[in-house]
């Protein structure tokens, strides 16, 4: 996000340290508080195998990577956050350790404290048609930890209780949820007493569902696939009807899932379709659908890196850069969600078609559009009275009056709408 010294300069190699650190976070909390945000999701910060950028390379899991700062410049950051009544969800690792380990373990001595080849499952590839396979062989010809050991598993879970405690950790978002056992995964979530959100990087419904209750959520994958679908193919958006009909019976409370639109793993939304209208859409159906909502860096400054590591961009440049279309469109939609606390609201679909889709969260409606077609409807399902005043939160003077034949909603050219009721303080124009 940001360098300590606060260097703007350019990175040569988006696969490697670029020089952002837990100091430069802290020097920039108001961006993303500005915003709206209540919380922040930070990479893995324990000591990595060289190159381990992303934090995913564990080396020692009981000291902090000093290529982030050191351990009270991330003392500091919580500190800051908590100041300002925010949250720090931290990114943990738990399936396996860094690549300096080979297929033989022949050198495990270099991993703290899993020093030892007995420590390990015996190295092979992953078949992805099978769960045994998932959960025992190596991911990317990463060491896999054997969970069933006891000193692994016991380890581990005195790890996530004594990082949780000693830096006032939030939550945590645990990597490679699926590859590991979940009844290891359900001891975890118990020893580490915060809000736990697994990363099931499968788009089936059920599969995602099966994790809930071992943690609190998932990132909501299942989600992130329609979201696509809707907005990048264009399928019919009565598909969500049928989605969110399978959702809402499989999981056990839609709120404690993650909802995003892009994050580390996967080209941006912007690179697969460039299109800033669809990614409106996208935005704002993630943030008002059932579930947290996630932003991933640099989706407010409309960024559309593909593939990793080009979707780990830079930030700083445009740290000032706070009156963007897109840092705007964000944080109007933030202010919505939290001025119309629309997760204490059930979700109510009010009208379908293919390139149309409307539901509100208690008085708060929201339209949106998967077309570049002019759109004009009359929502006869709704929860108004004749009479009263619904505006738009993107453009103060366009409100519609409810009528007796409905709510006459006209989006133009591929628009998203966010209404909520006039009495409400209406953000000023984009």
């Amino acid at each position: 996000m940001a360098r300590p010294d606060g260097d703007t300069s350019g990175c040569p190699n988006l696969s490697n340290y670029c020089g952002g650190g837990w100091a430069g976070i802290t020097n920039n909390l108001g961006y993303i508080q500005n915003m709206g945000f209540d919380a922040i999701w930070v990479s893995p910060v324990v000591t990595n195998t060289p190159n381990g950028y992303h934090g995913y390379w564990a080396q020692n899991f009981f000291t902090l990577n000093s290529n982030f700062g050191s351990e009270q410049d991330f003392i500091n950051l919580v500190s800051a956050l908590h100041s300002r009544g925010m949250w720090i969800m931290l990114d943990v690792v738990a399936n396996h350790a860094g690549p300096t380990v080979d297929t033989n373990l022949d050198n495990t001595n270099v991993i703290s404290p899993f020093n030892q080849s007995s420590y390990y499952h015996p190295f092979c590839n992953i078949d992805w048609n099978n769960q045994y396979s998932i959960e025992n062989c190596w991911l990317a010809s990463l060491p896999d930890l054997n969970q069933t050991v006891p000193y692994v598993g016991q380890t581990l879970l005195s790890w996530i209780s004594w990082i949780v405690t000693t830096y006032s950790i939030d939550g945590l978002r645990i990597d490679t949820c699926m590859e590991v056992p979940t009844w290891f995964w359900s001891q975890f979530a118990k020893a580490s007493g915060v809000y736990t959100v697994c990363e099931v990087d499968n788009p089936s419904i059920s599969t995602n569902a099966g994790y809930q209750g071992i943690v609190d959520g998932t990132l909501n994958y299942p989600l992130f696939y329609l979201i696509r679908d809707l907005f990048q193919q264009g399928q019919s958006m009565y598909n969500a009807r049928s989605f969110m009909q399978q959702a809402s019976a499989a999981f056990s409370n839609l709120n404690y899932l993650g909802n995003f639109v892009d994050n580390h793993d996967n080209p941006r939304f912007l690179y697969q379709y460039n299109m800033i209208n669809r990614f409106q859409n996208a935005i704002a159906w993630s943030m008002t659908w059932p579930g947290i909502g996630i932003l991933y860096y640099g989706d407010e400054q409309a960024y559309a890196g593909g593939n990793d590591p080009y979707n780990r961009e830079i930030l700083w440049p445009n740290l000032g850069n706070t009156g963007s279309q897109m840092y705007t469109f964000v944080t109007k939609v933030v202010q919505y969600r939290k001025a119309n606390q629309v997760w204490n609201y059930p979700w109510v679909e009010r009208y379908a078609d293919d390139n149309f889709y409307c539901y509100t969260r208690g008085m708060a409606m929201m339209a949106f559009s998967n077309t570049n077609n002019n759109l004009q409807y009359n929502v006869t399902y709704h929860p108004y009275q004749v009479g009263q005043v619904l505006c738009n939160i993107f453009y103060s003077t366009d409100c519609v009056t409810v009528l007796s034949t409905g709510v006459p909603v006209y989006l133009n050219q591929g628009e998203t709408k966010l209404y909520q009721l006039q009495s409400k303080e209406t953000p000023t124009e984009i």
